[in-house]
């Protein structure tokens, strides 16, 4: 799906816009519309070195934000968090001529017995399970041993100051720990293509609100500089409005005319 991201140039300078290209599609992107389009969160706090760091991210990266490619997130004053959206990693990985599958899942400890399982997928049992972590394998053409990544639920899981879990932790355990396993395998076996990234999953700050993956559509230039329709009827439309009321000055509400009465009702 490609998505219009061409902005009316505000304060920022033409040289603030820096344009590069993300799956054949030019994405153009500035401090000004990052800020204004691309923050979760807080935008009045994020700062200019963010802003470039998020943007130089991007263009070297080839991440399109406004398909969620990537997320800047800012809390408060504390520093930003970047983070690349959930299926980069997979969706990099397909595209490789040597990639060859993948497995995850996560590691249970049965109260019961004392077995630990690792089990593909992304469920438990909580009853008679103690969820411990997860794993993930990759497999590379050419290379026997799958690239595989086995990590800890306590470590990473995203908690609030006083130790409780937060809501996404709490509510899908199984599949963000999944995910955490599974994005530092494919890192690992593409190095190149993934390198400096993270996903959200893997970074507690990140865990805190629901992130939105639905693409984000801005106006191009043309349709920011036409005139509003509402704006040009708006003083005609007030002026009938009074009238109506018999506040007008200067005239009646007989004066006002039939055009005059049409659009009022039309915008008013």
């Amino acid at each position: 799906m490609a998505v219009s991201n061409t902005l009316v140039r505000g304060a920022a300078r033409p040289s603030d816009e820096v344009a590069f290209t993300v799956h054949g599609e030019t994405v153009t992107l500035s401090p000004e519309i990052i800020k204004k389009y691309l923050v979760s969160g807080d935008p009045s706090k994020v700062t200019e070195q963010e802003l470039t760091m998020f943007l130089n991210m991007c263009k070297f990266q080839h991440l399109n934000p406004f398909l969620r490619e990537a997320y800047l997130i800012k809390y408060g004053n504390s520093p930003a968090t970047m983070v690349t959206g959930k299926d980069v990693f997979v969706r990099r990985a397909r595209a490789s001529v040597d990639f060859d599958g993948y497995q995850a899942g996560v590691i249970v400890f049965n109260k019961n017995t004392g077995e630990v399982t690792e089990r593909e997928g992304g469920w438990w049992m909580s009853s008679e399970e103690t969820l411990l972590g997860g794993w993930a394998k990759v497999r590379i053409k050419g290379i026997a041993t799958p690239f595989y990544s086995a990590v800890s639920f306590n470590e990473y899981a995203g908690r609030d100051k006083e130790g409780n879990l937060n809501k996404q932790w709490r509510e899908k355990p199984c599949t963000m720990i999944r995910k955490v396993a599974l994005s530092q395998a494919l890192r690992e076996a593409f190095p190149d293509q993934n390198s400096g990234m993270y996903s959200p999953e893997e970074i507690a700050e990140a865990t805190f609100m629901e992130l939105d993956d639905n693409p984000v559509s801005v106006p191009t230039r043309a349709e920011a500089q036409r005139p509003a329709i509402e704006k040009k009827a708006e003083p005609v439309a007030a002026t009938a409005w009074n009238a109506v009321q018999g506040q007008t000055t200067g005239q009646t509400a007989e004066a006002v005319s039939d055009e005059d009465a049409a659009m009022a009702a039309l915008f008013g």
